[in-house]
């Protein structure tokens, strides 16, 4: 095997089994290392691999699904320039068929005279896998979906042209690396460690069809967000309003509706914001497009932290880079809190004037805001309406309109969350 010879596909994550295997498949009829030694390296390599895929829920030829996984995570010069775009020009190309094809001999490798050399069946369990748990710790449903049909068409590629056409078809589909394949990321900053961007794979799978009414809101950050993912000029985006409106929905929303087209979210509190800027410099190079997002933005007056989020969004030296975006919720249109004490203070203040726009400066960098008010009880009935015909709820109308208002009456008055909460209630009675 010449995986010595890689030279894009070099340092890749998890590669450590492949470095083993590769070390078996040259040295299984060795005379110069002990058959017990490399027959014990074999299911120690078979122990990783189960433990991989099963934590990844990865069915099928075990072999080729691994390979697949780091041809899939790898982020290199041919890999990154592959995402979103497509096939590239220039002489990349000739290194990634060079690797390609060595990848290809790994694909077609016959194991059956290591396993005789060795004494070991093991192998020809990963061959035809079904893995009866079902479990996806890292990868999402459909990543983990299309990483084993990837695998089985790279198996039936008939040479390393084909195999370098589908890869780079599957960068241009789902893009590669954690930030390829996966739609939400937060941030993770241990004490004493260094600040990472760790993929979400659990998110809700709400669609903008999903929420009832605020049509001319929706279609305000829908406009916005198209602008962005298109490559044109759009602005950091503020929703706010009242609570269980349906900002943040409309947020995770937009994630579903456009992620297909390179738009990826990274969720950051407030008290991350010292981490901005490390975030932005880990994605700003890549293909793809992406929100910051920030649920629930507001600050306290002793709060201080909404400066750094005022450099970040437009005030440092370095420009905020053309791929990045800052959408943010609030239950507060001025996101900073402000009481009848800050009146009484600047009537002693000389400059009032620049107290005041000290606060709102941060609400005027932010250069679409949209409200979600709480709806009227003729607009609360209907979205009543709505979600219990979808949800096959069977009550007459009139009942079911009565039950709600005195519902909304004990339960957080008119929203769509009170309407969402309702109805489920309704569902888990006659469930």
């Amino acid at each position: 095997m010449r995986t010595n010879e890689l030279m894009l596909y070099k340092n890749m994550d998890y590669g450590e089994i492949l470095k083993d295997m590769t070390f078996l498949m040259e040295n299984h009829g060795s005379e110069f290392y002990n058959t017990e030694d490399l027959r014990s390296l074999l299911f120690e390599c078979v122990n990783r691999l189960l433990e991989l895929s099963v934590s990844h829920g990865y069915e099928g030829n075990l072999w080729h699904t691994y390979l697949t996984f780091l041809l899939a995570n790898d982020e290199n010069a041919y890999s990154t320039s592959c995402e979103i775009v497509g096939k590239i020009e220039g002489s990349i190309n000739e290194v990634a068929l060079h690797d390609f094809g060595i990848f290809k001999e790994l694909f077609d490798y016959d194991f059956s005279s290591l396993e005789k050399d060795l004494g070991a069946g093991c192998i020809r369990v990963l061959m035809d896998y079904t893995n009866g748990s079902r479990t996806d710790k890292v990868f999402n449903r459909r990543v983990r979906d299309s990483i084993c049909t990837l695998a089985k068409a790279l198996g039936n590629a008939a040479d390393a042209e084909e195999f370098k056409e589908k890869m780079t078809q599957f960068y241009k589909e789902f893009g590669v690396g954690k930030l390829g394949l996966h739609k939400a990321f937060r941030i993770e900053h241990p004490e004493g460690g260094e600040m990472s961007i760790v993929p979400i794979t659990n998110i809700a799978h709400v669609h903008l069809d999903d929420l009832v009414g605020y049509e001319i809101a929706k279609k305000k950050l829908i406009d916005n967000t198209e602008a962005f993912v298109r490559g044109r000029r759009a602005n950091n985006c503020l929703l706010f309003g009242d609570a269980g409106t349906g900002k943040s929905s409309s947020v995770k929303a937009i994630l579903n509706q456009y992620y297909d087209q390179g738009l990826r979210m990274i969720e950051v509190y407030k008290h991350q914001f010292k981490d901005l800027n490390d975030v932005i410099a880990q994605v700003k190079n890549r293909n793809y497009k992406f929100i910051i997002y920030m649920d629930d933005l507001s600050f306290e007056e002793f709060e201080i932290e909404y400066k750094y989020l005022k450099a970040v969004i437009e005030g440092g030296l370095e420009r905020k880079p053309e791929n990045v975006l800052i959408y943010a919720t609030s239950n507060r249109r001025h996101l900073i809190r402000e009481t009848f004490k800050d009146k009484a203070d600047r009537d002693e203040e000389l400059h009032t004037n620049d107290t005041v726009q000290e606060k709102l400066s941060l609400v005027a960098r932010f250069g679409v805001t949209i409200y979600f008010g709480s709806p009227d009880k003729k607009e609360f009935q209907e979205i009543v309406r709505v979600l219990a015909e979808r949800g096959g709820v069977d009550m007459p109308e009139e009942e079911l309109l009565l039950e709600a208002n005195k519902w909304e009456l004990s339960h957080g008055g008119l929203s769509g969350r009170t309407a969402q909460q309702f109805v489920d209630y309704l569902m888990g009675q006659e469930g």
